[in-house]
């Protein structure tokens, strides 16, 4: 009986250590998502009164928990019993990332103006405020649902390559999902408060002078910087992993780049990135005229 025991405490063992190998292995993989979840929440998290941006973190990473106990379950299911419809949806998702990065460059190119102005200038300031707020919520916990939904398919199948054993697939993307979950949103409030920080930091230096000081008005300074680099980076993050999806998953696009001897040339990422927007160009062709006829409908 004691070997028995001793040989099921090696066993735990040994899958611990796969586990922990495998969720390296597929933190990896999710990288480029994970960096424009970085990226679109330090976005929607700032820009607040410093009071009401942990709150608003903190109801976004609430949001974040929920998509994940929905997608999780969803996901094992279909890899169990429907696994051609991971592939699908792994597509699909790309599409929408590939379609996010593209209009994130079109919106650079060509900036439009707001139009709801209008309706909010009536409003009282706090109602607005909270209405701006609650926007922002939702918006990026929609945005972190597709987001979500990416990182949880890529991951299992990834583990899915390497192993059979659901048990060993539900730890190991379940352990992913929290990393990305926690990790993202730990560094993003990080982020949103550094500002607050360095003016602590000012405030205890002496005036223009002390290296204290000086690192607080570099803190302070560096804020936007940092938001609008991340929104740099989450751009290409999002087409470097479109990109990658359409270059792994569909057969078409695989064997065409093996006829083009320029495109077989390029390094994978640059690769990934140039099929990923124009994929995203695509989309975006279909969809930005369908989105303003649509528009046009419901305003007559």
């Amino acid at each position: 009986m004691a070997s028995g025991f001793f040989a099921l405490l090696d066993d735990i063992s040994a899958l611990m250590d796969d586990v922990a190998t495998m969720s390296k292995i597929t933190t990896k993989k999710t990288a480029g998502i994970l960096g424009d979840d970085l990226a679109v929440n330090a976005e929607k998290a700032s820009g607040f009164v410093s009071s009401r941006e942990i709150p608003v973190l903190w109801a976004i990473t609430k949001g974040s928990f929920i998509n994940k106990l929905i997608i999780l379950p969803l996901a094992f299911l279909l890899s169990a019993f429907v696994p051609w419809a991971v592939t699908l949806v792994l597509v699909l998702g790309g599409l929408y990332l590939a379609y996010e990065g593209a209009e994130k460059i079109y919106e650079f190119i060509r900036p439009h103006s707001p139009e709801s102005s209008v309706k909010v200038e009536t409003l009282p300031d706090q109602e607005d405020e909270q209405v701006a707020e609650k926007d922002k919520i939702k918006s990026a916990i929609v945005t972190d649902f597709i987001l979500s939904v990416e990182i949880v398919i890529i991951a299992l199948g990834t583990v899915v390559e390497k192993s059979d054993d659901l048990l060993f697939q539900i730890i190991v993307v379940s352990i992913v999902a929290l990393i990305a979950t926690v990790g993202v949103y730990g560094i993003v409030a990080l982020i949103v408060r550094m500002d607050d920080f360095g003016l602590k930091l000012i405030k205890s230096g002496q005036k223009n002078k002390g290296l204290t000081y000086k690192i607080g008005k570099l803190l302070v300074k560096a804020l936007p910087k940092v938001i609008k680099g991340l929104s740099v980076i989450g751009t290409i993050a999002l087409l470097l992993v479109a990109g990658g999806i359409f270059v792994h998953y569909i057969d078409f696009v695989h064997h065409f780049i093996h006829q083009i001897p320029v495109l077989e040339k390029l390094p994978s990422f640059l690769l990934e990135f140039v099929v990923g927007l124009i994929f995203g160009l695509l989309t975006l062709a279909i969809v930005h005229p369908a989105k303003t006829l649509i528009a046009k409908a419901f305003k007559k």
